[in-house]
């Protein structure tokens, strides 16, 4: 799994005072006291985000009519704030912009800095790392000019995290101990935490389990009054002490630490998003235990509130570990299900590193599909290793570029000239240490991606394994077949032409008893004949029957488990030998997903499903009474988008219908010409 939906990487110092939850009662339109409401009534986080919108554009009205002072950028940025807060991002970025224009206009550097830096935070939501890097280093130069330590550390460590996000591990360490460097012997606690909390992440990643563990115990240690509680720290420092003991499988110490983050004041409402893996790791913590009780119920509460979210990387991780809840209790079906979603997600989303857990999983459980599966993730693995280089040297590139040297004196002295001598001469000093330092961190790169690679083969090398172990068994029965055709079949043929042959010489009685026996021999070699056929066929026919009767299986398991009422119908003139295997099981799934869902949001009384014929299309209709839905709202929920992906894949169209309390009709039409 990715390791970024497993473990809480929190940035604490990021808009610090945006969870306010004061509420205000009066507001009088047009004063300085109004402005203040509307910005606090904004991050009310207890309002809905229509309304706390509605309060954003009205303190952006007072705004604009301001004069263009260091109070009017104040505010500017307070509005981009609470944009950022609603997820509003594209608005966000306008706000910036605009105090970014005022701020050239007044040369207010500070708040230049802090533009950048705000910038730097909507490329990131956007998953832009290029560009996020490039305005964090901005803000870093700046900075550096006004002399101002805090928030230089803080834009360097926003740069480390990015290079943390895009795998460059190395260069993440580098880049931290440069924030280590900067604010050493001061108080900043929040910036430490940070600081910390990363090498910690950083370490984990590198396998090295003792520096990772003793990073993530300095964090711990560093919390403060400082640090606000509704960034959670202690939650998060647990969560992620807790994956360093179950990467490294101490599960029982990795338990406690999930229960502990679990435990937190407020954790489910401040960070939803950490509540969510502290879910999901301890679920995950305990099928390690083999501790399978209530074990779905955590993973299907993390899931759910990954899809609220929408974070998809997250949602991946859940469905690989629901994959393996499932198969480790030997339901293959789910087990593979929930894999080959976790599966289109990750390439819909180009997440390489999801890809490649979802075809290592899928390998174990479709050992049949081994070989395709092997071929696709050499494929992948090649590609993120590629990645993985180009982000690196793409963000040293920036540094190089954006990096401006400013001399305050054009004339130097004697005395400046023999100063600047001996700095050349660290300089030079400097270059050769770094350079010692670089071969060590290149000679660390190349061990880690040796060692991907032996990973890599050893995953080929077991599924080919286990194909060749399929093709054997395909091999033998062949034989078999072969054989029985050879020694029986075809010697008894023989025998029976040569005694007819001679019968030819004979017309009496005897002669047509023994042709009429020799007749019926025929009769049985035929029906030998027959049943070698039937075996040869058994798997397709098998297949076929199969089909129908794993759909009817799926109904009873669905009647017998839930209280609602299921009317089923399959239309029997369906040629079900004509419908490929691949969309046999996207009906499937598409069924499943569907009763899934309404058994845990509908609160239907009744459910009919039909398969029928209309025209030249095969029809998969699916209606339920239950509570419905606001389609509007829903259109992002991964189940709803994993319908419309299985549909696409058999060449066909899915019409989703649904009301707020009149219930849902799900039709899937799939052309019969096409599949």
């Amino acid at each position: 799994m990715k390791l970024t939906s497993c473990i809480a990487l929190v940035v604490t110092f990021f808009f610090l005072g945006c969870n306010q939850n004061k509420k205000v009662s009066v507001v009088n339109e047009g004063s300085q006291d109004s402005l203040s409401s509307y910005f606090t009534l904004a991050n009310d986080f207890d309002l809905s985000p229509q309304l706390r919108e509605q309060y954003i554009q009205k303190a952006s009205k007072i705004v604009a009519d301001q004069q263009n002072d260091s109070i009017h950028r104040v505010n500017l940025f307070k509005i981009a704030n609470r944009y950022y807060n609603l997820d509003k991002f594209e608005e966000y970025k306008k706000a910036v912009f605009v105090a970014l224009k005022k701020s050239e206009e007044k040369k207010d550097l500070f708040s230049l800095a802090k533009g950048y830096t705000y910038l730097g935070d909507y490329y990131d939501s956007q998953a832009a790392s290029d560009s996020s890097f490039l305005y964090y280093d901005k803000a870093e130069k700046m900075y550096l000019e006004l002399e101002d330590n805090t928030n230089q550390a803080k834009a360097i460590l926003n740069k480390a995290t990015l290079q943390y996000k895009e795998s460059d591990f190395l260069g993440s360490e580098k880049t931290v101990s440069k924030v280590l460097k900067i604010i050493k012997n001061t108080d900043q606690s929040e910036v430490l935490y940070d600081a910390y909390n990363l090498l910690g992440l950083i370490y984990n990643e590198l396998d090295d389990f003792d520096k990772a563990m003793a990073y993530h115990n300095k964090a711990l240690a560093s919390i403060d009054e400082k640090i606000p509680s509704v960034f959670q720290p202690e939650a998060t420092s647990c969560n992620n002490i807790g994956y360093v003991y179950l990467k490294n499988h101490q599960y029982k110490e990795a338990k406690k630490y999930f229960q502990k983050g679990l435990e937190q004041k407020n954790i489910s409402r401040d960070k939803p998003f950490v509540y969510a893996m502290l879910l999901d790791n301890l679920a995950l913590s305990k099928l390690k235990l083999n501790e399978k009780e209530g074990l779905a119920s955590l993973f299907y509460k993390s899931l759910k509130i990954r899809d609220s979210l929408q974070l998809t990387t997250g949602i991946i991780t859940s469905k690989l570990n629901l994959s393996a809840y499932f198969r480790s209790g030997k339901d293959t079906v789910k087990a593979s299900q929930n894999a080959k979603e976790a599966l289109a997600l990750a390439r819909s989303s180009n997440s390489y590193r999801d890809i490649l857990i979802s075809l290592k999983q899928l390998s174990v459980i479709e050992p049949h599909n081994a070989a395709v599966y092997a071929n696709e993730y050499i494929q992948v693995s090649e590609k993120l290793q590629k990645a993985e280089r180009n982000i690196g040297n793409k963000f040293s590139r920036i540094e190089f570029e954006t990096e401006e040297i400013k001399e305050k004196n054009s004339n130097l002295t004697a005395k400046n000239r023999n100063l600047l001598y001996g700095l050349v001469g660290f300089a030079i000093v400097g270059l050769l240490l770094y350079l010692v330092k670089a071969q060590k961190n290149k000679n660390k790169a190349l061990v880690y991606k040796q060692r991907q690679q032996k990973a890599n083969e050893e995953i080929y090398n077991l599924m080919i394994s286990q194909q060749s172990t399929i093709e054997v068994g395909r091999v033998r029965e062949k034989k078999r077949v072969a054989q029985e055709l050879h020694d029986g079949v075809l010697g008894r043929m023989f025998g029976l032409r040569i005694n007819l042959d001679s019968l030819n010489k004979f017309d009496d009685t005897t002669a047509v008893e023994k042709r009429n026996n020799y007749l019926l021999e025929l009769k049985n070699i035929e029906q030998d004949i027959r049943e070698i056929s039937h075996d040869l066929s058994r798997e397709k026919s098998e297949l076929i029957n199969n089909f129908v009767a794993i759909l009817n299986n799926l109904f009873e398991d669905q009647k017998k488990t839930f209280e609602s009422k299921l009317i089923s119908s399959i239309e029997p003139s369906i040629q079900w030998d004509l419908i490929s295997n691949a969309t046999k099981i996207n009906l499937y799934r598409i069924i499943q997903e569907c009763l899934q869902n309404i058994n845990k949001y509908a609160n239907a009384n009744t459910i009919t499903i039909k398969l029928k014929k209309e025209e030249n299309n095969l029809i998969l209709e699916i209606v339920d009474d239950g509570i419905g839905f606001n389609g509007n709202k829903a259109k992002k929920g991964i189940g709803l988008q994993n319908i419309r992906s299985r549909a696409q894949e058999c060449n066909g169209t899915a019409e989703i219908n649904s009301k707020l309390g009149e219930g849902t009709t799900i039709k899937v039409a799939i052309a019969l010409g096409k599949i």
